[in-house]
């Protein structure tokens, strides 16, 4: 046999192995799209799924009934009471009695860092609660409790901390309180402390000098995180 049909045949050989790698290559990349199809699809599958549920369990939350007004105020003051032992709650709000004389813009100061302000009295029923827990709390005559009532800005303007006037009809002034005396302070007396040792009348507030040392009442709405001051 010639040199030539030898190579001839060689190459033949290398030509027909050559493809059947190229017919099998090709059917394992036919295998590998439908694959990667198939893949695809299941994955648009699933995204729409859990789209669909998304939307059902939103639908669903609409169409749920919201709990009663007196269902939402024992939860929150049930929270307070639980995650705060030293709040007292009442009426979707939280207080805490501060027993650290301190002055008034000092206790406003240990207010915010429990992540509330000097308690606002908004109505007879609130002053009532405050009173009766005073009670326990009060133990001689000048042991009283700073609120949130100021007219350090305009003296005879009395402004609660949030910046609201003081409504006169919800006004518990002690007899010929507030006389703004200037015995003991030249500046007079600009700042509110509540309580009385023997007396449960609602009417107890009593202007006194805001350097005055005296303990306080903080408040807060129920659920209401501390900020984290140490």
């Amino acid at each position: 046999m010639s040199a030539e049909r030898v190579v001839l045949l060689v190459l033949v050989g290398l030509l027909a192995a050559a493809l059947i790698v190229i017919y099998r290559l090709s059917f394992v990349l036919l295998d590998t799209c439908q694959h990667f199809q198939t893949l695809k699809e299941e994955n648009e599958a699933l995204r729409k799924n859990l789209s669909d549920s998304g939307s059902q369990n939103v639908t669903a939350g609409q169409r749920g009934f919201p709990p009663p007004d007196s269902v939402k105020s024992w939860f929150k003051d049930d929270t307070c009471v639980k995650n705060r032992a030293d709040w007292e709650a009442h009426e979707g709000n939280c207080y805490y009695f501060n027993l650290m004389p301190l002055s008034w813009e000092e206790s406003r100061q240990e207010c915010r860092c429990r992540g509330s302000d000097l308690v606002k009295v908004d109505s007879r029923d609130e002053q009532t609660f405050l009173v009766e827990k005073l009670k326990t709390k009060i133990l001689h005559p000048e042991d009283k409790f700073w609120i949130g009532l100021t007219d350090s800005k305009k003296e005879g303007s009395w402004l609660w901390v949030d910046g609201s006037p003081l409504d006169k009809r919800l006004s518990f002034w002690f007899g010929t309180e507030p006389d703004n005396w200037t015995e003991k302070n030249k500046d007079g007396e600009d700042c509110v402390r509540m309580g009385n040792h023997d007396v449960t009348d609602l009417e107890c507030w009593y202007d006194q000098s805001c350097l005055a040392s005296q303990k306080s009442i903080c408040e807060k709405a129920a659920g209401t995180s501390s900020s984290g001051c140490v």
